[in-house]
């Protein structure tokens, strides 16, 4: 493997629902919001990388009450030496190392949901960011 991940944690949870009303009208407005998800990085040393992923909920409408819920999970990542291609570096922040952590993101997501009484949220088991990658190059 051209990579490993010799750390992963929560670096930012948001979770803020304003008002008891909002509370319960929710569940059944949870389809007002569309899943956000950014990836960054940063170079801690030589051939260490921190890849920031995050997944939030935005509003579709700017007119409605807001809840903010945002996750920002860091994976530490330490590159294999014969690594020097720029994009082969990239493909690994962007489709390999993401790829690999969003399931347990996505489980974090969903317990913090669920811990907060909301038992049906629905967020995809799998994002493509192959394609994801593929229609930003494109852009």
């Amino acid at each position: 493997m051209s990579y490993k991940i010799i750390s992963k944690y929560i670096k930012d949870l948001k979770f803020k629902i304003p008002n008891p009303k909002l509370f319960s009208t929710l569940s059944k407005n949870i389809s007002n919001y569309k899943i956000n998800i950014d990836i960054r990085s940063n170079q801690i040393r030589e051939r260490i990388i921190q890849v920031e992923t995050t997944l939030n909920l935005t509003p579709i409408k700017d007119d409605i009450e807001k809840i903010i819920t945002e996750i920002v999970y860091a994976s530490i990542i330490e590159l294999n030496d014969e690594i020097t291609d720029k994009k082969e570096i990239e493909k690994i922040i962007l489709i390999n190392v993401p790829s690999e952590i969003y399931p347990e993101l996505r489980k974090i997501f969903i317990f913090v949901f669920e811990s907060s009484g909301f038992k049906d949220i629905k967020i995809s088991d799998n994002v493509n960011f192959q394609k994801l990658y593929n229609i930003k190059k494109t852009q």
